[in-house]
């Protein structure tokens, strides 16, 4: 199991597999490593990295939960490449893993290959921020992963139509661990106290700048069709801003694509092969 030691002593987990050009893959706000199992298969031909920010999956848990912030997650995912050697990457960020990405490109942008965002921009819906909050550090309640499975299924039906309940249990054992009493959150709870204390602080920060940032670097930006976080009308002005920018829609799903569907992989395949 490989770890690194952040600033301020944190111990991180992370994988390495593979070689050719490095692909720094960065996970959902409450999501780990396992976030990207379903695409690993298809980027044989590149050196993926994976990694559990501070607070989630197999890392450390913070003393200060202020630290989980995306500022925060940002400097560790430049410690772990400056951990492994790496000069630059591409970045395959997963919701809150491409705003990190946008961090990154405005702080250290020749460290960034290009970026390969799923279902996130400089805006967010507050429809969907607003569910995101409604499960934040709450433990699911599920009695195993097969009724995790059915439960999956009837709440994401609408955004994820046809999705059978096999792929949700494999979605529901990457989310959360079994314990003795039902099954468990892969993360710090106290995630939640750190969003609603960042909420509480001020207003939203203009992230357009971060990605102008960004943007200056190949980027690539997929989109679930029925997504609640990522609207049509913000990827509208992303193009705008970014005449450069390629993107492509996912049919029959929300927040977020699982990656591995035919859409997502031709759109990264593409950038890798183009940009990598």
């Amino acid at each position: 199991m490989a770890r690194f030691t952040t600033s301020d002593g944190l111990r991180l987990h992370f994988t390495d597999e593979g070689a050719g050009d490095p692909i720094l893959c960065l996970a959902g706000l409450t999501r780990n490593a396992t976030d990207f199992k379903f695409v690993l298969p298809f980027l044989a031909q590149h050196r993926v990295i994976r990694m559990d920010y501070r607070g989630r999956g197999l890392s450390d848990y913070a003393n200060d939960f202020m630290t989980y912030s995306i500022p925060q997650e940002a400097a560790d995912a430049l410690a772990l490449m400056d951990h492994l050697g790496l000069e630059r990457a591409t970045i395959l960020g997963t919701s809150r893993g491409g705003l990190i990405a946008m961090v990154l490109a405005a702080t250290v942008p020749e460290r960034l290959s290009g970026a390969i965002l799923n279902d996130i921009g400089p805006e967010i819906s507050p429809e969907g921020m607003e569910r995101i909050m409604d499960y934040l550090g709450t433990r699911p309640r599920f009695a195993d992963y097969d009724a995790a499975a059915k439960g999956l299924s009837a709440a994401y039906a609408t955004q994820f139509p046809g999705v059978p309940d096999t792929r949700w249990r494999v979605q529901a054992e990457m989310m959360w661990a079994e314990a003795d009493d039902g099954l468990d959150l892969r993360y710090d709870p106290r995630l939640r106290n750190a969003m609603l204390a960042q909420r509480d602080a001020g207003p939203a920060p203009d992230l357009w700048p971060l990605f102008d940032a960004l943007a200056a670097r190949p980027l690539t930006v997929i989109r679930g069709a029925n997504s609640d976080l990522l609207t049509t009308e913000t990827l509208a002005k992303m193009h705008a801003r970014a005449p450069n920018m390629r993107s492509a829609t996912v049919p029959n799903r929300g927040h977020v694509p699982f990656l591995d569907e035919a859409e997502a992989l031709a759109a990264i395949h593409a950038h890798l092969r183009d940009f990598a």
